[in-house]
């Protein structure tokens, strides 16, 4: 059991920094980080790295706290190298999908003519697209179905105002009624 003093050096376990003890409050224990900031900690997320009374001394020599921080370590590698491992396909798909189904944007569409159910979808439509502008999401996919087309020609002339370029979306995973739109980011809006 180890038992902390008020100067002795820290390690938080899930967290990569350490501290100096401040105030112990039972097993609640206050440190300061090197940034200068407070914080509480329950003693057993911590180890101590360096005595208050002997801060010469190397407490990494001590076997239990290489296994406990090589462990730590080898958990934060795992998890980064499953972070940027995902498949070359999946990096290149669209980030952000609009379903502009009538069904999708309105409760009820019964009493909306053609025309008012092409302007909503054509300003949802519009709204998305500037969204997404302006968040500087890269991909979108618009979902417009196939019907009679007069919804995808109306979006490809909604795209042309803006600097964006668009093709056909991915016909495995939406068929015909989609359309792709990449948004050059360099461009200012």
């Amino acid at each position: 059991m180890i038992h902390f003093k008020i100067g002795d050096k820290v390690q938080v376990l899930d967290e990569d920094f350490s501290g100096k003890i401040t105030a112990i409050s039972g097993d609640n224990i206050t440190i300061i980080t090197e940034d200068g900031f407070d914080l509480d900690f329950h003693k057993k997320e911590l180890i101590l790295i360096g005595d208050a009374s002997d801060l010469d001394r190397n407490v990494f020599q001590d076997a239990s706290v290489r296994s406990i921080i090589s462990e730590k370590e080898a958990k934060s590698r795992h998890a980064l190298a499953a972070a940027n491992k995902r498949k070359a396909k999946e990096r290149y798909e669209p980030t952000m999908e609009i379903d502009l189904h009538i069904h999708q944007l309105t409760d009820s569409y019964k009493g909306m003519s053609s025309h008012d159910m092409l302007t909503l979808q054509l300003d949802t439509a519009r709204r998305q697209l500037e969204f997404a502008i302006k968040k500087r999401i890269q991909k979108v996919v618009f979902i417009h179905g196939v019907g009679e087309g007069v919804l995808k020609l109306e979006l490809e002339y909604l795209f042309g105002r803006y600097p964006v370029k668009f093709y056909a979306a991915n016909y495995q995973k939406y068929g015909l009624g989609a359309t792709e739109v990449y948004i050059y980011q360099n461009v200012k809006s």
